[in-house]
């Protein structure tokens, strides 16, 4: 047997409005195509679908269970419809977020509140397993945004601005260090590094400074909070590089200064990545647009 959704349409209208003439109205086909439908189904069912000569027109137990199909299946297709008008407006989709910047979790949650008010029919979620192989994730759609410090040549993939930052460095204001007006390569030798728990590749301490200097600090230390970097810089447990923004975004002062690296200091911009065919989304365009304004509030923060 072969059932259409026109069907199941069909003995939905008959049965709510009691009649062939009622439900041919309002499924805006006339009276004689609609018993013709009936029958057809009937044909093909090889049983009766109402019981004849009844006024109302009732349904027989296969019309019931027909009817039954109807009253659960109808109502999932006209939601998957709504969803569907909802990706075709860019009023509805997903949003799945990979970050290769471990800093910028905190940066990134303002952003997200602001966004799922404006955009309640968006999906939203992080996906942390990601962050190593992020842009890749991007290209085969497991992830929809990425936000990086490391744009590249991708085909299919977009990288758009969202802000520059500055990484600095933080030292104890007991350490030495503290005294030098800006820090070269080579004063990371006798130091503890600490670091987020990232791999030195996506660290612009290495990529930016040691690396090319080929200088390695003295111990390598990793702490997954800011606030517990902080605190281990300021009890001299080590040194550390953070971007200013997240230096300036922390609520407490303790005993740490920052200083520049290099005289002329080091600048760096973060990027976020979408998928080309995606990047012109409206729900897209807004998540960048809050994520360029939340960026300049924290940089403006005192």
């Amino acid at each position: 047997m072969h059932i259409e959704f026109r069907h199941l349409r069909t003995i939905k209208a008959i049965h709510d409005t009691g009649g062939l003439a009622r439900a041919a109205e309002r499924l805006n086909i006339t009276q004689s195509a609609l018993s013709h439908q009936v029958k057809g189904i009937e044909d093909q069912a090889g049983v009766e679908l109402f019981v004849r000569r009844s006024k109302p027109l009732k349904l027989s137990a296969a019309g019931l269970r027909l009817l039954a199909a109807a009253e659960r299946i109808l109502p999932e297709v006209a939601a998957l419809e709504a969803e569907f008008d909802g990706l075709i407006s860019g009023k509805a989709g997903r949003l799945h977020i990979a970050i290769e910047c471990h800093a910028c979790y905190q940066w990134l949650f303002p952003v997200l509140e602001q966004f799922r008010r404006a955009w309640p029919d968006v999906d939203i979620d992080i996906r942390p397993s990601f962050a190593f192989d992020a842009l890749a994730a991007l290209q085969r759609e497991e992830v929809d945004f990425v936000i990086s410090s490391d744009p590249v040549t991708l085909p299919g993939v977009r990288f758009v601005p969202l802000f520059d930052y500055e990484p600095v460095f933080v030292v104890a204001s007991a350490n030495p260090l503290s005294e030098k007006d800006f820090i070269e390569p080579e004063d990371f030798a006798g130091q503890t590094l600490i670091t987020y728990p990232v791999d030195r590749a996506k660290l612009d301490v290495f990529t930016e400074l040691l690396g090319p200097a080929g200088v390695e600090p003295r111990e390598l230390r990793q702490a997954e909070l800011t606030e517990m970097i902080l605190l281990l810089v300021a009890s001299n447990r080590g040194v550390s590089v953070l971007p200013d923004w997240v230096v300036r975004q922390v609520r407490f002062r303790s005993d740490y200064v920052t200083r520049r690296l290099t005289e002329q200091g080091v600048t760096r911009r973060m990027f976020a990545a979408t998928r080309s065919d995606d990047a012109d989304l409206p729900f897209m365009a807004h998540v960048v647009r809050l994520a360029r304004q939340e960026a300049l509030r924290l940089q403006s923060a005192a």
